[in-house]
């Protein structure tokens, strides 16, 4: 017999039962290492109540896995398998890998990646995966032929089969009760490893809110009529431009921020700026852009925000527009996400035709192509908003040009677990010197047509990263399980004397805010104090201006 005929003959089942239990089995013994590996070491002792809750944890989750396969019509029960196991082969990866969890915001993240980001995270490790975890598997799913039953015959096989599996769990769950209360209410996240079923509710989860909120909707209006308040400095009306760089970082964590007391020299540039602010503890609204960015710009704070009802509310954006600014998003990373969804965009990424940019991504620096010419014809109030690339991973080695890697032996991998911790840390410190000098670049520019605008620019990162403390890589860990390394980012802020003097503010005032516990719910009224803009939803104890201009400069309107 070939090979060609071995590989494509059938194998014959005697039992549909078989595959339906049999298949989840290998999911749990196969594709869940590192839920069991953090499980055990949460719950496991030494006993025969360690071995009795370990069993019957493992029933419960059979008859969960179960799920996926029990109720579907024979024709697509291979189908479906063949599909669980490319998907578990996936999961498999990125949860060993880089310790994500597989929530509905780490689904989100899947979703709205771009081609770019995907190509950073292909491995020829993902590749072994999907090979031996997903292909093979599947193919040899495919080839089984499973007994033909009568439809009746086979739910009441199959009903059979899950009623005693779901007793046993059941017997199991109340035998260990005391150890089950503890489990779920101390180790909750492990849900989100149990692979496939977290991955597929999660998708579910995510589709189901966002077809709520995809439904065509009447854009709802948040705060009521916008007013702009006059620049009024204290020798008068200033009659230069107000320009405000809006600069959002991206994966920039603050541990690694020399002006956050970091060891190393990742900001030289920023650091010999005398009149730069910068606020040492400021904390963001989620652990991935898709969250976070959405949030930043929101009226409601993170407490209060939902990304599913963002894309039908008016933001900053929105509101800046309204009071009569000029509002252009300018984009190098994977888009923003929602938000200037109703402005002028460009998207810089993959530019060709520039220097900056390579196959399939571009250096932030492509960002100020062309700017100083672009603020020498300015005529309007202006706020240009820069998306950065960052310190986005796992190419760490990809967001900086070749002079830029100073720290020294760099990780060039993908594949974060094949480098050493000090090779990740080292390219992760490249691209913050790189952001580092983009800045400084940014405010020089500033400085430079100080005589002809007045202008401030605000920076603040989305969110954080892990660099493989405790084993965890990257980010988008649920925000209540996150590290500090995922929410904790750098803020900044640079204002010319210009428009230190049309607001009439206290510089020092606003400097002893530096070591102030913050937040990114701050920056949205921050940014209305600094235009002088004004609505129902503006807050002045958000704004960190709003008690450091001169009386009168400018009025609130009666906002908070």
């Amino acid at each position: 017999m070939s090979l060609a005929s071995r590989l494509t003959d059938r194998i014959q089942l005697r039992s549909e039962l078989a595959f339906v239990a049999g298949v989840p089995v290998l999911w749990l013994a196969l594709y869940n290492m590192r839920f069991w590996r953090e499980t055990v070491a949460a719950m496991w002792h030494p006993s025969a109540s360690g071995v009795l809750f370990m069993l019957s944890l493992f029933a419960l989750l059979l008859v969960v896995q179960m799920l996926l396969l029990v109720f579907l019509p024979r024709r697509l029960l291979r189908i479906g398998a063949c599909v669980l196991f490319l998907i578990s082969a996936c999961v498999a990866y990125f949860c060993d890998a880089y310790g994500v969890l597989m929530d509905k915001d780490m689904m989100r993240n899947v979703f709205a990646t771009d081609i770019a980001e995907v190509s950073g995270l292909l491995t020829f490790k993902l590749l072994a995966y999907l090979v031996l975890l997903g292909v093979i598997p599947c193919l040899l799913v495919l080839r089984l032929e499973l007994p033909p039953l009568s439809w009746k015959q086979r739910l009441k096989q199959r009903s059979a089969l899950f009623g005693g599996v779901l007793a046993v769990a059941l017997l199991g769950l109340i035998a260990s009760s005391s150890a089950y209360a503890s489990f779920f209410r101390q180790h909750k996240s492990l849900r989100y490893l149990v692979n496939p079923i977290s991955a597929i509710y999660a998708a579910v989860n995510l589709w189901s809110s966002e077809s709520r909120a995809g439904a065509p909707q009447k854009l709802i209006e948040v705060g009521g009529p916008v007013t702009r308040v006059a620049g009024a400095a204290t020798a008068g009306a200033s009659s230069k431009p107000l320009v405000m760089f809006l600069v959002i970082g991206e994966t920039a964590r603050a541990a690694n921020f020399q002006l956050s007391g970091y060891t190393r020299e990742t900001n030289p540039r920023l650091a010999s700026i005398e009149d730069l602010m910068y606020f040492r503890n400021t904390s963001s609204c989620g652990t991935a852009t898709a969250t976070s960015l959405p949030c930043i710009f929101a009226p409601v704070g993170r407490k209060e925000f939902d990304v599913d009802a963002a894309g039908h509310t008016t933001n900053l954006l929105d509101m800046l527009s309204q009071a009569g600014l000029d509002v252009e998003w300018l984009d190098n990373q994977s888009g923003c996400k929602g938000v200037c969804a109703r402005v002028k965009s460009i998207q810089y990424s993959a530019r060709t035709e520039s220097p900056f940019c390579k196959t399939d991504y571009c250096y932030d620096e492509v960002l100020l192509a062309g700017m100083p010419a672009r603020l020498q014809e300015l005529q309007h109030d202006t706020v240009l908003v820069f998306h950065q690339i960052g310190s986005h991973g796992p190419a760490y080695s990809l967001r900086y040009p070749p002079q830029f890697e100073i720290f020294r032996p760099a990780c060039h991998s993908s594949q974060l677990d094949q480098c050493s911790r000090e090779e990740v840390r080292n390219a992760y410190d490249n691209t913050i010197l790189y952001t580092d000098h983009n800045l400084a670049q940014m405010i020089e520019l500033l400085r430079s047509q100080a005589d002809r605008i007045d202008s401030v620019l605000i920076y603040a990162s989305d969110h954080g990263e892990s660099l493989g403390e405790n084993g965890i890589y990257l980010h988008g860990l649920p925000y209540a399980l996150a590290p500090d390394y995922q929410k904790q980012v750098p803020m900044l802020m640079w204002m010319s004397p210009g428009f230190l003097a049309r607001w009439g503010i206290d510089s020092k005032c606003v400097r002893s805010q530096e070591d102030k516990v913050l937040s990114h719910d701050n920056i949205f009224h921050t940014v209305m104090g600094a235009l002088g803009v004004r609505n129902s939803v503006y807050r002045k104890d958000r704004d960190l201006f709003a008690g450091c201009m001169r009386a009168g400069n400018p009025p609130t309107n009666g906002a908070l």
